[in-house]
Formats: C-alpha cells, sequence, structure tokens
C-alpha cells in the first residue's frame, strides 16, 4: 500500500561510526583480545556512567545473572522470584545458578513484577527477588525494597534493557546488592556481537565475580573455586566504550521520541502502556490492543515493522516445565496484547508521526472486531 518502509530498528552504526571503527583498529593493532586494557577501561567508564562504584564485565547479560546469585551462594535447593513477562533469559539464569526461578505476576499498569505478589510467594527457600526492568520502565523498587528487607532477601536487577534508567531517582543496578546489564546489539547500549556486564557497590562481590567468569582463578592455571568462561572481549569492550560517551544523548532522544508518541496516540484506540517512573529510559515502546494481530497487519501493510515482547509468558515456554511453574494471568493478558512500535535514537521526528497516524486509521476499525 506505500513504498515508504519504517524498519523496527536498524544496527548499523550512524553518528558513532568513526569512533567504532577506531576502536575497532586499536584493538587489532594491540594484538591483546581478551581481558587487557580495554576491558578494564570500560569497566571503570561504564560504573561511572551507571552511577555504581564497580563494574565486571562479562560475556552475555544472561551470565551477569547467573553469576551474580553463584557469587551469592544461591544455587541448589534456592528458590529465586522473578517476573513472568521478559525474556526468558531471566528465568534460565537462575536455572543456569542451579535454583528454581518462582513467578510472581505483573503489576496491569506497569507490567513489571508485583510487589504484593512477590509477597505471596516467598518460601522457607526463597533468596533472592529478581526484578526485570522491562522495556527500559523501572521495576516499583520502593516497594520491592520493602519486601525484600522484610524478609531478608537479597536484590540483584535485570538491567538488561534498562542502560541509564533510573527507580524513584537511583540508578538501577545501585538498589540491590548488585545490577546485570547487557550489551546485545539491540540494547539501548549495544556491542557489535554479545557483551554483558555486572555493577555492585560491593568490594569482596566484585572481587569473587571476577574470579568465577574467568574459570574461578586467582591467577593463571591456579583455580581455587569452579566458575566459567565468561569474558567480555577486548573488541566488544573498545567498541562499547566507543559508543558510551553518546549514551546520554541517545536516552534523551528516545524520551522525546516516546513523548511524541505519547502525546499522538493520546485519545486513540490502543492502550499505551503508562510511564510510571521519569527514570524511564524507553528501550522499548509498547502498546496495548485486543486486535494486536489486525493492527500488526494493518502496520506492516503501510511498511511499519513491529514486534513483540514477548508473546508467551515465560511459565509457559517448555524449558520451565521441570520448575513447575505457577500461572501468571494477568502476564498471560499481556502477552496476547502487546506490541512494540518502532523506537530508537536514529529515527526522525516524522517517522513517529506517520506511525502514529497509521496506528490512529486502525483505531475505527476495531469496532469490527
Amino acid at each position: 500500500m506505500t513504498d515508504r518502509r519504517v524498519p523496527f530498528l536498524s544496527l548499523v552504526p550512524g553518528e558513532d561510526a568513526a569512533e567504532v571503527k577506531r576502536a575497532i583498529d586499536r584493538v587489532v593493532a594491540s594484538g591483546w583480545f581478551v581481558l587487557g586494557p580495554e576491558v578494564e577501561a570500560f569497566e571503570a567508564e561504564f560504573a561511572a556512567a551507571m552511577g555504581a562504584p564497580r563494574a565486571v564485565g562479562v560475556g552475555t547479560g544472561t551470565d551477569a545473572i547467573a553469576l551474580i546469585l553463584r557469587a551469592l551462594g544461591i544455587g541448589d535447593g534456592d528458590e529465586v522470584i522473578t517476573t513472568p513477562l521478559s525474556a526468558a533469559y531471566s528465568a534460565l539464569a537462575i536455572m543456569m545458578a542451579g535454583a528454581r526461578p518462582v513467578f510472581a505476576d505483573i503489576d496491569p499498569e506497569r507490567l513489571t513484577i508485583d510487589p504484593d505478589r512477590i509477597d505471596e510467594a516467598i518460601t522457607p527457600r526463597t533468596r533472592a527477588i529478581l526484578p526485570v526492568h522491562l522495556y527500559g520502565q523501572p521495576a516499583d523498587m520502593t516497594a520491592i525494597a520493602r519486601v525484600a528487607a522484610r524478609h531478608r532477601l537479597a536484590i540483584v536487577e535485570d538491567c538488561c534493557q534498562a542502560h541509564l534508567a533510573t527507580a524513584g531517582g537511583r540508578p538501577v543496578g545501585t538498589i540491590g546488592v548488585a545490577g546485570a546489564f547487557s550489551f546485545y546489539p539491540t540494547k539501548n547500549l549495544g556491542a557489535l556481537g554479545d557483551g554483558g556486564a555486572m555493577v555492585t557497590g560491593d568490594a569482596a562481590l566484585a572481587v569473587r565475580l571476577k574470579r568465577l567468569r574467568n574459570g574461578g582463578q586467582t591467577d593463571r592455571y591456579r583455580h581455587v573455586e569452579p566458575g566459567v568462561n565468561s569474558r567480555l572481549d577486548e573488541m566488544q569492550a573498545a567498541i562499547l566504550r566507543a559508543r558510551l560517551p553518546y549514551l546520554t544523548n541517545w536516552t534523551a532522544r528516545r524520551r522525546a521520541l516516546a513523548a511524541r508518541y505519547r502525546r499522538a496516540l493520546a485519545a486513540d484506540g490502543v492502550d499505551v502502556v503508562p510511564e510510571c517512573d521519569t527514570g524511564h529510559v524507553y528501550h522499548l515502546f509498547v502498546v496495548r490492543t485486543a486486535a494486536r494481530r489486525e493492527l500488526q497487519a494493518h502496520l506492516a501493510a503501510r511498511g511499519i515493522e513491529t514486534l513483540i515482547h514477548y508473546p508467551v509468558p515465560i511459565p509457559r515456554q517448555p524449558a520451565l516445565a521441570g520448575v513447575d511453574p505457577a500461572e501468571c494471568p494477568i502476564a498471560s493478558r499481556a502477552c496476547e496484547e502487546i506490541l512494540s512500535l518502532p523506537l530508537h535514537p536514529a529515527m526522525a521526528d516524522g517517522d513517529i508521526d506517520f506511525i502514529a497516524e497509521a496506528v490512529r486509521a486502525f483505531a475505527p476499525q476495531r469496532q469490527a472486531f
């Protein structure tokens, strides 16, 4: 119906292209590719940007979660409460640590884990809470912290979609004992491959995390505990260093584009997931509609690519069947209605207007469904 195309996102370096190329050339020329000066420098720079005392780079965001849990002594026989609405890797990381993920349903507005449901899910085996700052929107950390304090539970924050987000004015990742970040290429701060990091204010925990990511070694060939091989490589660290100075402006642009969407769709027939904290960094811009399949087809016919994050609640994934997960009806309903519209810093205002107009054109058709 149209020659115009709006892809969901673009992963090709843009305004940062020259800096990224220089970073790649610098690493190639150095001949040092694993756990070297680029990783060390990035860890310091990333920690400062996230408002955390320390950062430890690892291979993926999933590894970051699993290693934090392991470093806290959480494993076989323990339970970790988390959300049913996220990428499945949040729960899989708990299983990687040897613990059992327990799902507490979500807040119907915020779509992050509901603190009241956490309270109901606690058992004598519960050791930690893993809230996910979903779509860039921070979970209700004030209420979650109250629950954790009352039951003496650790909080491990999944910040994989929430670089630079704040919860109640506090940087995510610094509210619990540690926070996990991902640098998968689609993230707000993305590498040109996989990567992750853990941030913490606990110096002893950081030392153990560095040991666990590198086979449990205290020094070369001396393994004092069974660790893993999950090291952020020098190339990705250098690329992330090149991109990190852009992150503040990229975040501001995401917020501006999201505000433009909100104004354009305020009186429309789709429901926009509300902004419940001004610290939202809009990794994704999500709307809800009972006619999702029809809306997605309507937008595709106009050249607008959309995605669903996420179509299946984690407790219903076959990989989780063995942990006997509880049903989470609010999350299940959300998974049937949510749709992610394109939003990334390289988009023009006109792209948002074009998409919003297409969504508005769909609204009258909803009466037929």
